[in-house]
C-alpha cells in the first residue's frame, strides 16, 4: 500500500521555524522526485520545493528561496522541508508529493503563521 504521511505542521509566530516530514512507503523512493506543495484558502495549490532523490537536485519557488530547505533521508524513506523565518503568507496546508511512474499525494499538514 502506497502511503505518504506528513507531519510537523502547527501554529507559529512570524520569524519562527518548522520542519515538515513526509514518510513514504509502498513504492521505490529512489525512483521518484519528491515535492512539497501548499494551498491556502481560496488559492490554487502551488509548488514550493522539489528534490530529485536520484541526484539531489533541488528547486525552490522564489517566495521561499533562502528560507526553506528540502532534503531526503533515503534510509528512513523520509523527505523534509525545513522552514525558517516563516511569514504569515506561508500559511497554508502543505502536501507531500511523489512523482515518477505514478503520482502520489499525502493528506497534508496545516501550517499557520501569525503576525
Amino acid at each position: 500500500e502506497v502511503q505518504l504521511v506528513e507531519s510537523g505542521g502547527g501554529l507559529v509566530e512570524a520569524g519562527e521555524s518548522l520542519r515538515l516530514s513526509c514518510v513514504v512507503s509502498g513504492f521505490p523512493f529512489d525512483h521518484y522526485a519528491i515535492g512539497w506543495f501548499r494551498q491556502a484558502p481560496g488559492k490554487e495549490r502551488e509548488g514550493v520545493s522539489f528534490i530529485a532523490t536520484s541526484d539531489g537536485g533541488t528547486y525552490y519557488a522564489d517566495s521561499v528561496k533562502g528560507r526553506f530547505t528540502i532534503s531526503v533521508d533515503k534510509v528512513k524513506n523520509t523527505a523534509y522541508l525545513q522552514m525558517n523565518n516563516l511569514k504569515p503568507e506561508d500559511t497554508a496546508k502543505y502536501y507531500c508529493n511523489a512523482r515518477g511512474l505514478y503520482d502520489y499525494w499525502g493528506q497534508g499538514t496545516q501550517v499557520t503563521v501569525s503576525s
